[in-house]
């Protein structure tokens, strides 16, 4: 049985304390002891996400905890280690319950709860591995300036007063990630020069950095998208306007830009220290740290050189598909790849996105292809999440075709597919892929609809890589099958490519991490299994350095998916329902593959019996 949402927040508040102040850790586990097993399951995910006040508002959850979203997240060693300690103590706690004496839905979620528990506890050991400064969607820097500008609520007078806050605790932030880096470097654990040196080049051009130039707070989107999205608080008057934006700009100048700079000196000095090797095998323990990070990137227990191996043949497959392919386009049988590519990309066609109109074709021509696949869906699927997905143009230069931000709960924010229209041109060909990847029926239809589900909180929110990338990549395939692209081969050369792009990454990440090859090995290696011109994806080997294991999740959930439905249509025959299938990986929320293998042969069981 579900909480209701004001009983989850007295519950919540009846643990945090009377006072606000939260409790002491022992306490919360001794609070949380012994309870039934649906409120444990509520009660102690509530706790967790208690620790992470950014992701409280990421997720729009703030209302239903009772919090505000004034406070940014600690990542103080202290605090990570209390965090730790509430982790090993909630696993230890589920562990207590008696499995065998529960129904068969809350096995399941006592079998996910333990296995995202488990592997949680298991990387402790491995705190100090992490690089938290990069130049990815998912390092320091784009966190906070996407946090601020995109996920932080400006609705209301108090969203306003509660970005102030968050803009004054930046400097205690950003010492924070500094005592952090202090103790990776102790554990000999500094990132790789190159890295560092983008990072560096990244941060000098958010600061606007131009030789002996001083910084300007005026210029830094922290400030500037704050006073243009005060324009939009009704509430607010003209001169309360112009007293918020003052108060922002002090802090900006005051608290972040001297903090920030701190931040770039120590990477400067850090740069010293700095060696090129590319993999996590360099560390102590590097080799434990990357079967770790397999495991929790992919939820299986394939080992490094197994996965090399899976990547190598299915990058042969995808060869043969391309090249039969370009057979059937007319193109010569003994040209090169790179050729043959570079042939059917001219072909496809591109937006010219040098101009407003560029842009805003691109983002039409999203819509139209979602609009059509949407269309299409109901031959194989029977529930569609309510949400609704925008695109959304990201005005900057970027390699890749875009990315996915889930919906808000408190409705502040709507599913959203980002994608670049900053560069001069878009090409076409690959469009249709990323579109389904990312939005229809990929990311948006997966991670909107688990938002949906009546299930414990926990399976709404715990996202799993190899199952979301896996269906992800397996909604790309699915649009084909459906057929979209029998009028449009180019839009089928950008999905092998795709495809293609994600057998490579399984050879490369175990390249660089367990084979130790450098980051030139594999660029060549890059640059020649996807045809591609000369260090035009060097970005997607650094991704790989920073991100020890996350690019195998793609492709090793795509292939168990389609395993588990091959699996099925032996057994069921006749009775195979592909949407009943879809409903079996959809209904329950992300799930370890490991997990997800066990749920599809009971309902094979429970059919065929």
């Amino acid at each position: 049985m579900r909480f209701l949402r004001g009983a989850v927040s007295v519950m919540t508040q009846a643990f945090v304390g009377e006072s606000g102040k939260s409790k002491r850790i022992g306490d919360i586990i001794a609070d949380l002891e012994g309870l039934p097993i649906d409120e444990f399951f509520e009660e102690s995910f509530n706790q967790w996400l208690l620790r992470d006040s950014e992701g409280i508002t990421y997720l729009g959850l703030a209302d239903e905890l009772g919090v505000r979203n004034d406070k940014l997240t600690d990542i103080s060693d202290t605090y990570v280690k209390e965090t730790q300690e509430l982790e090993k103590g909630i696993l230890d706690l589920l562990q207590m319950y008696d499995r065998d004496a529960l129904t068969p839905e809350q096995k399941l979620s006592y079998d996910v709860y333990e296995w995202f528990l488990d592997d949680l506890v298991h990387g402790h050991e491995f705190m100090y591995y992490t690089y938290p400064v990069h130049h990815f969607l998912t390092g320091f820097h784009d966190q906070l300036v996407r946090f601020f500008s995109e996920v932080h609520p400006l609705t209301k007078k108090q969203d306003a007063e509660d970005y102030l806050s968050r803009l004054s605790q930046l400097d205690t932030k950003i010492s924070h990630l500094l005592e952090g880096l202090a103790l990776r470097e102790e554990a000999g654990v500094i990132l790789p020069k190159f890295i560092i040196e983008i990072v560096k080049r990244l941060m000098k051009k958010y600061l606007h950095i131009n030789g002996s130039d001083s910084v300007k707070g005026e210029e830094i989107s922290l400030y500037t998208v704050f006073c243009e999205k005060l324009d939009s608080i009704s509430e607010l008057s003209a001169e309360e306007k112009q007293a918020f934006c003052r108060a922002a700009l002090k802090e900006v100048e005051e608290t972040f830009i001297p903090a920030y700079v701190g931040l770039l000196d120590y990477l400067e000095y850090l740069t010293a220290k700095a060696a090129d090797d590319a993999g996590v095998w360099k560390f102590p323990k590097g080799d434990a740290y990357y079967t770790h990070m397999l495991r929790h990137e992919t939820s299986t227990e394939l080992t490094a050189e197994e996965i090399h191996e899976i990547g190598l043949q299915e990058v042969d497959r995808i060869h043969r598909e391309l090249r039969t392919l370009f057979s059937q386009l007319g193109y010569p049988e003994d040209e090169s790849l790179s050729h043959l590519m570079k042939r059917a990309i001219e072909e496809g066609g591109f937006y010219d996105t040098t101009t407003q109109q560029g842009k805003d074709q691109v983002i039409k021509a999203y819509e139209k292809i979602l609009e059509d696949i949407d269309q299409l869906l109901d031959a194989v699927v029977d529930i569609r999440p309510r949400e609704k997905v925008v695109v959304i143009g990201e005005p900057v230069p970027g390699r890749g075709g875009g990315f996915y931000a889930s919906p808000s709960k408190d409705g502040s924010r709507p599913g959203a597919f980002h994608t670049v229209v900053g560069g001069p041109q878009i090409l076409k060909y690959r469009m249709p892929g990323i579109a389904y990847h990312e939005a229809i029926p990929g990311h948006h239809f997966q991670v909107a609809l688990a938002r949906e589900l009546d299930l414990p909180r926990f399976r709404n929110y715990t996202d799993f890589n190899g199952y979301t990338e896996g269906w992800a990549l397996y909604a790309e395939r699915l649009a084909y099958e459906l057929g979209v692209y029998e009028d449009d081969p180019y839009g089928n050369v950008g999905r092998l490519e795709l495809e293609l792009l994600r057998a490579v990454r399984l050879v490369v990440d175990t390249g660089i991490h367990a084979k130790k090859w450098t980051r030139e090995e594999a660029k060549e290696y890059m640059d020649e299994a996807l045809g591609a011109e000369k260090n035009t994806v060097s970005f997607e080997v650094d991704r790989f350095v920073v991100l020890p294991g996350q690019a195998t999740g793609y492709m090793v959930g795509m292939l168990k998916i389609l395993e588990l439905r091959q699996k099925a249509m032996d057994a069921l025959g006749d009775h195979f329902d592909l949407k009943e299938f879809h409903n079996i990986l959809l209904k329950n929320g992300s799930m370890p593959l490991d997990i997800l293998e066990q749920v599809v042969q009971d309902y094979i069981d429970a059919k065929t019996s």
